[in-house]
């Protein structure tokens, strides 16, 4: 993640999110709720679109993402499995953000080692506040070496 200024005075993380779903409307969904700069200090984002696994992995070994948004209801292959196999097998990958649909998954959540969940329907009111959260914490994470 790279630190620009928004203004002379005020510093922004500036960030690439990558979302996943193989649902246009909730990648939509997800976009429109976070929007462009979902905290004074954080932003402008740009956003990738994936629509299968495989892009997902594709896109996070050409590097350059900060967080993943990932899909939990995703088809054929769900973000968590997604994000198992990112942590398994990416060295510094990008801090992860799962979409649940029930309350009763989080336990999932646990086992796929992602940083943060967003409920199902994404609600515009947190999901800012949920991204700006997890993009500062992934700018103070050290960098490791692959």
């Amino acid at each position: 993640m790279s630190r620009a200024s928004s203004t002379a005075d005020t510093p922004a993380l500036q960030a690439s999110v990558l979302v996943f779903s193989h649902r246009q409307d909730v990648r939509d969904a997800v976009r429109t709720a976070v929007g462009r700069r979902p905290a004074a200090d954080v932003g402008p984002l740009t956003w990738i679109e994936c629509s299968t696994g495989d892009e997902v992995i594709a896109a996070v070994d050409r590097g350059g993402i900060d967080l993943c948004i990932l899909d939990g209801e995703a088809q054929p292959v769900g973000g968590l499995a997604v994000c198992r196999q990112l942590d398994e097998e990416v060295a510094d990958r990008p801090t992860v953000c799962v979409l649940i649909a029930r309350d009763a998954d989080r336990w999932l959540v646990h086992w796929s080692r992602a940083e943060g969940t967003l409920p199902m329907p994404v609600d515009p009111l947190t999901a800012p506040g949920v991204v700006a959260d997890l993009l500062r914490e992934h700018a103070r994470r050290p960098v490791v070496r692959r």
